[in-house]
């Protein structure tokens, strides 16, 4: 095996993927909504001083601005930032209809985020015309439907197309043929790469690699040596060797919802209140994806930090089994309050979190023999209930007195299955 060749199965040969990725999604949407916003420096998530950075527009780009950057910090590059909470019902909206023009090219989508998607564009050449054709449509479409821009990346494999449409950004198109995909990705840095991060960067520039040719060229022999099968497996997708399909239809394996408190709380019935919101949040989702769960995971994230940067607080998971598989919040609910008065907190708390894993269809496990019991019979048809005035009105429409709303540090972009409108009242229309 040649350094060149880091071995592993290879893409197909006809493979074609499409990335589609909106320019700075929500602050496009409110500069496009909100005539005085355009052309100003604009940020879309929490503004509390714990909040977080969800969008920035280009213009508060060249401040050096970005998501996930905290808001203060946001502030201090630019005093004259514009801040907006955001309306997640707005931008979940305006999701749907941007992946309802996806699916109008190929029914293999998979979206990564609201504002996101992989493009199966396989064996579509003859009925739609070629790639670069296709993706010339497409952000042409969009732009006519939405008012929003769109970069597009195409690839032979799923890596090379999302790198792509990340260089094509603002508002641009670029297309890597396979003969080309060598000479697109070697003078890259390594951090390009799918599961690089700053970490493993240092750990590659400490064995001699800071470009994607770098590790392309390496020898199997010596990476292994010096990295293990870790090495070899980046180097695969340095050369290229991206073997993963575009997947429409993955199964969901943990749902969760947490937040960060505005300032770190101590207080145990606080604490199990927000608790109680997100299970009952979870439970929802579950009913209406039709699922049921096993687990219950509990998050901390204590106050005081104790390293720099972003993970620099120490994280506490806990999770419990259920005696059965379960779609009820109160059931939830009570396991989240016994992981947490197990848990005892050491210290007040910046984050906390509820999820749940082992997902199953209801009677998929074993079999109960005398059926639910009355009292998870009634549990059951209340559940029914609000979900149905929560499909309504909006999910605060009716919440149980011991819930406590949870301050969000920022909004999410992640697409979760089984909410249609995360943090949304009832649609005006």
């Amino acid at each position: 095996m040649s350094g060149s060749d880091p071995g592993g199965p290879a893409p197909d040969p006809e493979r074609v993927v499409l990335h589609a990725d909106m320019d700075a999604f929500y602050a496009s949407i409110e500069q496009r909504d909100r005539p005085e916003l355009r052309r100003k420096p604009v940020a879309v998530g929490g503004s509390s001083s714990r909040g977080v950075v969800s969008a920035a527009s280009y213009e508060a780009r060249r401040f050096g601005i970005h998501s996930a950057m905290p808001s203060f910090e946001a502030r201090r590059r630019c005093p004259d930032l514009i801040f907006l909470r955001g309306d997640m019902r707005k931008y979940a909206r305006e999701s749907k209809r941007i992946f309802a023009i996806f699916r109008g090219y190929t029914p293999s989508v998979e979206g990564l985020s609201l504002d996101e998607a992989f493009l199966d564009l396989t064996g579509t050449r003859r009925l739609l015309g070629a790639p670069v054709e296709v993706g010339h449509r497409l952000r042409a479409e969009v732009r006519e439907e939405t008012g929003l821009a769109v970069s597009v990346g195409i690839g032979p494999v799923k890596m090379v197309a999302k790198i792509a449409s990340d260089l094509a950004k603002p508002d641009g198109l670029l297309e890597v043929r396979r003969e080309e995909v060598r000479a697109f990705l070697d003078p890259l840095p390594v951090s390009r790469l799918w599961g690089v991060g700053p970490v493993a960067q240092r750990r590659l520039a400490s064995a001699g690699f800071t470009t994607v040719g770098d590790l392309a060229r390496a020898e199997p022999g010596a990476l292994r040596a010096s990295l293990g099968a870790w090495g070899v497996e980046v180097a695969r997708l340095a050369a290229g060797r991206d073997v993963r399909e575009v997947e429409p239809y993955r199964a969901a394996v943990t749902y969760s919802e947490e937040n960060t408190f505005a300032e770190d709380v101590g207080d145990l019935e606080k604490l199990a209140a927000t608790a109680r919101t997100h299970a009952e949040n979870v439970a929802r989702r579950l009913r209406r994806d039709g699922l049921v769960a096993r687990t219950v995971v509990l998050k901390l994230k204590l106050g005081t930090r104790v390293a720099p940067g972003p993970r620099g607080y120490p994280l506490l998971t806990r999770q419990q089994a259920l005696a059965e598989a379960s779609d009820d919040g109160a059931v939830l609910a009570a396991a989240a309050r016994q992981l947490l008065e197990r848990a005892g907190p050491p210290e007040p708390v910046r984050l906390i979190g509820v999820g749940v894993s082992h997902l199953s269809r209801p009677g998929e496990g074993q079999l109960d023999l005398f059926g639910p019991a009355p009292e998870a019979a009634l549990r059951s048809r209340l559940n029914r209930a609000l979900d149905s005035l929560a499909e309504r009105f909006g999910p605060r429409a009716v919440v149980r007195a011991d819930e406590s709303r949870p301050e969000r540090a920022a909004l999410s972009l992640q697409i979760k299955r089984g909410e249609d409108d995360p943090e949304a009242g009832p649609d005006p229309d």
